[in-house]
């Protein structure tokens, strides 16, 4: 079967709803301990994780509610929330399919379904997908990054703490972005005790460094890292290609990693492609991608002869590959695979002589309620976080609501911060990045230590205060904003909008770079003034290092003189033109 009538297959295919919709399509949502049962396709198994920003114990994590597409990305994945979500992807509300895919009801839901992630059950649904499959050299475990950072253990382990894990997982490929922000030093020695393969095509050895001794993994290209690796899979081969995040150095500190550049690098990836289809003959290519799933759309558009992108970073938990057609006329899947160790995608191949004959993709959310404990994965998680847990177990205060972050504008964990950042510092206002990691705390549980770390340990925690007028601060909103709106995926980095505490504003998605962001007031009502300087507080500088407290302390001390804890206001902005968009929950 050639290229032509693989496509045409899967339009007949899709039309007749032969390859399942969604990853319950088998199973229905009265027997939630069925869900794991999946059928084996093909001949080849490719497991795929993201995202897990170092979560190795089950958590709450509430999908978000407001995960805007403009223009013609309204209504299509990743950019509907839901009722549309579920819509789309035919599945019921009301049961563990809704709960692990949206927002809707979460209190009740997750009260009835419990936590998620955690690699010990991770582990379990690993070993099972492989043992299943038969043979095990037919299946291959990819890491899409961002692993080493985003709990207390792994900032204090350096990430060593995740390095270990994905090694008792059995991760065979992986690619990084957070994992960047550690000492470039620190990142070559992870590397070292890994056992697979960190590959990232588009990561180089600038030129001055080359000159001065810098190591590369290949110093005639000034290849940092491996770019791509061949897995033989039965009698089969697949090229898996890594794609780094790509603005590393501007979303996050250049200063850890002065030798290294990035970048998307679309046209040495098409050469990359070419080159190894010519060199190595492979049954298939695989980018194993952290640039965001608006990106990945863009350049499975761009580039030809990839037969799938398992993407992460942006966190999108999409249950169905996007079919894009490339540039050679053929079919990319754009996959997407959660984050926090929520979710394993299963991306089944049947695999001709060169290229693919048909696929089978399940995205299974992993809930821990339904999925035994690894012993050997579990006993690692216990002793690795024995020295802290007194620590990480203070209770700090009592949370009377639920605390979230995820969102394109604000969550309720990030008004904690930034609430915490203006009384502390006695400024009139704040601002905390928009990151898309951090857990979800249920209303009446203890706000702990853990908790705080979860939401805010990066190499570069300190806060600062520091006096902006009206105009800079709407700049850096402008900034922000474009970056998440941009029309051309290409010029977005992720991550959500800055979020803001004591102002309020009105954003239009829709309007141009520099006319998104107007109606700026204080929580008092007061218009800010474009000339008028304010006190602003806020933390995690990119390029200068701030002086202040780390952020955790700033918000654990908060949080201690609080006790019963309750946000008396959300600054949330008020949207324009947003009518009907499917990516906001009303």
């Amino acid at each position: 079967m050639n290229r032509r009538e693989f496509t045409q297959l899967l339009a007949i295919a899709s039309a007749a709803n032969i390859f399942p919709r969604t990853a319950f399509s088998n199973h229905t949502a009265s027997r939630p301990e069925n869900m794991y049962d999946i059928p084996n396709f093909g001949n080849a198994r490719l497991l795929h994780i993201t995202d897990s920003h170092a979560q190795l114990k089950p958590i709450y994590f509430r999908e978000p509610s407001v995960n805007i597409g403009v223009r013609q990305e309204d209504g299509k994945p990743p950019h509907i929330v839901g009722k549309p979500f579920l819509d789309y992807f035919n599945i019921n509300a009301n049961g563990i399919q809704s709960h692990a895919f949206t927002s809707l009801d979460f209190i009740t839901a997750a009260e009835k379904f419990g936590k998620v992630g955690g690699y010990a059950h991770v582990s379990t649904l690993v070993k099972q997908l492989r043992q299943s499959y038969g043979d095990t050299d037919r299946s291959l475990l990819l890491d899409g990054g961002d692993t080493w950072q985003g709990s207390a253990t792994a900032y204090w382990t350096r990430g060593m703490d995740m390095v270990e894990a994905s090694n008792l997982l059995g991760v065979d490929v992986m690619t990084g972005h957070w994992e960047f922000t550690y000492q470039d030093t620190e990142v070559l020695s992870n590397i070292e005790a890994f056992n697979g393969e960190f590959i990232a095509h588009n990561v180089k050895v600038n030129e001055d460094a080359l000159f001065d001794g810098s190591p590369a993994y290949d110093e005639d290209t000034g290849n940092a890292f491996k770019p791509y690796t061949i897995k033989t899979m039965g009698n089969h081969r697949v090229a898996v290609i890594g794609q780094a995040f790509p603005y590393t150095p501007i979303a996050n500190p250049s200063r850890f990693i002065p030798d290294w550049t990035f970048g998307i690098q679309a046209q040495e990836l098409q050469d990359l492609i070419d080159e190894v289809k010519e060199t190595e003959q492979p049954d298939a290519v695989i980018l194993l991608s952290h640039n965001g799933m608006d990106v990945d759309i863009k350049l499975a558009a761009t580039v030809g002869g990839l037969d799938a992108i398992l993407g992460g970073h942006t966190h999108d938990g999409v249950p169905k590959p996007v079919e894009v057609r490339n540039a050679t006329g053929g079919i990319t899947l754009v996959t997407n695979a959660g984050s926090n160790g929520k979710f394993v995608g299963v991306l089944d191949l049947e695999l001709g002589k060169g290229h693919v004959k048909g696929f089978r993709y399940t995205l299974l959310p992993v809930f821990s309620n339904y999925l035994e404990a690894d012993a050997e994965m579990d006993t690692f998680i216990n002793d690795v976080r024995a020295p802290y847990e007194s620590q990480l177990n203070e209770t700090l205060a009592v949370s009377d609501e639920l605390l979230y972050r995820r969102g394109n504008f604000n969550g309720t964990f990030d008004q904690v911060i930034c609430d915490a950042l203006r009384e502390v510092n006695g400024a009139e206002i704040s601002l905390s990045p928009g990151f898309r990691w951090g857990t979800t705390v249920m209303p009446g549980q203890n706000i702990t230590f853990e908790h705080v770390m979860d939401q805010t340990c990066i190499t570069y925690p300190e806060t600062y205060t520091r006096e902006m007028t009206g105009s800079e601060i709407k700049a850096i909103l402008e900034d922000v904003c474009d970056n998440l709106f941009n029309v051309d995926p290409f010029y977005r980095q992720g991550g959500d909008m800055v979020r803001v505490g004591g102002m309020d504003y009105v954003c239009d998605p829709l309007a141009g770079f520099g006319e998104r962001i107007s109606n700026m007031t204080l929580d008092s009502g007061k218009t800010i003034e474009a000339d008028k300087r304010y006190k602003v507080a806020g933390w995690a500088t990119v390029n200068a290092q701030a002086e202040g407290a780390p952020i955790w302390d700033v918000v654990a001390g908060y949080l201690r003189d609080k006790k019963q804890f309750s946000i008396e206001k959300l600054n949330t902005p008020k949207l324009k033109n947003m009518a009907g968009n499917k990516g906001i929950v009303t």
